[in-house]
């Protein structure tokens, strides 16, 4: 099989229009990494690809999952890889393009994903979070774990409590055997891995327009639809927009928290990638010294 070229970066760096740039010159399609635009219904609010995107090109793990179920990193990396492998079957190359550092870690083979633990640490978990505000467990996390910390949203309480289940599994817990972890280094496939780097003026202006595209797209149509009770209602954005939906601020309000949010995801972001393993940098709009990472390091031809 051949290599596979991983793809990440902070929320509006142009993952999406690279991605799809680097497709058409290999003849590659996309298999998407982000936490939330797996999610159906949320392409406005998640800055998922656009129709004329995957017309472009195919895309995975894109819009086929219901906001109100749960997924996680093994899940993904077992879905993604099954992707990889049809992309092949096809003829075609694969890139892995998306955001969440842990995704792309797991698939990579980076990260000893969470295996099952007792009872009595989950209840002590649901008990600590009746309890306590989110924002307090993160820190809770934070102080015991600061890299799965850096790649969770403090208010996303389901995955705040997976990583502390992890982070206190050396505080009694009984831990269950792990199954085996398939992933690109496992399976030996070969794999570049790199994340865009960007100025954070160009960063800023990004997120601006960014902000301006949701508000004038539909987002707060969309966020009404997915509620508060669905999984992925935390997601950045939709908090920002029910409380606008509640009454609870004003438009101008809601327009400066959107990017005050975007912006600290964005940190939160970079903040992994420092500690991602095997990663090495590349500038944002650098798609030639991309196409040569894939030339050189993958084999790959340009179709055209």
């Amino acid at each position: 099989m051949q290599g596979v070229l991983v793809l990440g970066g902070p929320t509006a760096s142009g993952k999406s229009e690279l991605a799809v740039a680097l497709a058409e010159r290999f003849a590659a399609e996309i298999v998407g990494a982000d936490s939330r635009q797996i999610y159906r219904d949320m392409l406005v609010g998640t800055a998922a690809p656009s129709a004329a995107q995957r017309a472009r090109v195919p895309h995975h793990l894109i819009g086929f999952l219901d906001p109100y179920e749960r997924y996680s990193a093994a899940r993904f990396a077992a879905d993604a890889l099954q992707a990889i492998r049809d992309i092949a079957a096809r003829g075609k190359r694969a890139i892995v393009a998306g955001g969440t550092g842990f995704y792309l870690r797991a698939l990579c083979g980076d990260v000893a994903l969470s295996a099952s633990f007792d009872a009595p640490l989950r209840a002590r978990l649901a008990r600590e979070f009746a309890l306590h505000p989110p924002e307090v467990m993160h820190a809770w996390l934070a102080s015991r774990d600061p890299e799965r910390a850096a790649a969770v949203v403090p208010g996303d309480r389901y995955r705040v409590a997976r990583a502390l289940e992890v982070a206190l599994c050396g505080e009694g817990a009984q831990r269950a055997p792990a199954p085996a972890q398939d992933s690109l280094r496992s399976a030996g496939i070969p794999f570049v891995k790199r994340w865009l780097e960007i100025p954070d003026d160009v960063l800023e202006a990004r997120i601006a327009a960014r902000v301006a595209a949701m508000l004038s797209g539909g987002l707060l149509e969309e966020a009404e639809r997915i509620g508060v009770d669905a999984v992925a209602a935390d997601a950045v954005g939709y908090p920002q927009a029910l409380a606008y939906l509640r009454g609870w601020s004003t438009f101008a309000e809601l327009r400066d928290s959107l990017a005050r949010a975007t912006r600290r995801y964005a940190k939160r972001q970079r903040t992994w990638s420092r500690s991602e393993p095997g990663v090495e940098f590349a500038a944002y709009d650098d798609f030639e010294g991309l196409c040569r990472a894939a030339e050189q390091y993958l084999g790959w031809r340009s179709a055209g």
